[in-house]
């Protein structure tokens, strides 16, 4: 129920004053997480047999979390980004992903899907070599349609977002291992989706550079106000979110059971 004002005027009645007082037991409204998975199943038919990577699993994110999955490598954590994604599709189970059940998208919905509320970003950048960083900044929106010269604009101010405004024509080849992460993450943000996925953002970058980039999602994830999941190997930078999680034997469990040392790098 939305509430009122807290600087009401003096002319205000009393029977428009009493909703500001609420009683004791009387909690606010939840709101419905913007990812609710519930009985989720994903089976790989292989030489040797069934491989389940999930059965049953079931959890939520509330909007605005910011959650670290860690894990194995083999445990799944790409695979379950995938399904969040709309990348892949489940063996079983409902997967709702900001208000969507992507379970059942076709895949044109589910490319439709990714352009408008994902934003995806790989342990390796993926820019395409042969165009600017400008350019690739630029691909989601060109692949919606928009004109040129708009969405060049907005890919400019991207790049001045994650700071390589002085970089806009230089190529991938010309640009360095942290520099094309950056370029791959205002990529990732130029659509101004609602979720943020990344899979091992700073896997491919020595600790300083990996620590700076990890800076950068923070800092986009809250003045743009996205909901982020990130797989990741790091246990230090895994506890800088607001939420963290161990995937183990197709289950999510708090990363406060982990060790603290650093797992094993894989992205699977």
């Amino acid at each position: 129920m939305t509430q009122p004002s807290p600087t009401a005027t003096p002319q205000a009645t009393r029977s428009e004053r009493e909703p500001e007082v609420r009683s004791q037991d009387q909690a606010p409204a939840r709101q419905a997480p913007i990812i609710q998975v519930t009985g989720l199943e994903k089976t790989y038919i292989t030489a040797r047999g069934s491989l389940n990577l999930f059965r049953g699993l079931d959890f939520e994110v509330e909007a605005g979390a910011m959650v670290a999955i860690v894990g194995q490598s083999g445990a799944g954590k790409s695979t379950l980004l995938h399904i969040l994604g709309a990348l892949d599709t489940p063996s079983a189970g409902t997967v709702y992903c900001a208000s969507t059940d992507v379970a059942k998208l076709t895949q044109r919905q589910a490319a439709a899907f990714r352009n408008r509320e994902i934003g995806y970003v790989w342990q390796f950048h993926y820019l395409l070599p042969e165009f600017t960083a400008l350019e690739n900044v630029a691909m989601p929106l060109l692949a919606r349609d928009m004109k040129k010269r708009e969405a060049l604009q907005l890919a400019a101010n991207w790049l001045r977002e994650v700071g390589l405004e002085d970089r806009s024509e230089h190529r991938p080849g010309e640009l360095s291992g942290g520099e094309q992460q950056r370029v791959a993450l205002a990529r990732a943000l130029v659509n101004n989706p609602r979720l943020l996925l990344a899979d091992e953002p700073t896997g491919d970058l020595d600790e300083v550079t990996a620590g700076r980039v990890f800076d950068l999602i923070e800092r986009l994830h809250a003045s743009h106000g996205l909901t982020s999941i990130l797989v990741t190997h790091n246990l230090e930078l895994a506890a800088r979110c607001t939420r963290a999680l161990r995937l183990e034997s197709g289950r999510l469990t708090p990363l406060a059971d982990l060790p603290k040392t650093d797992l094993p790098a894989g992205s699977n």
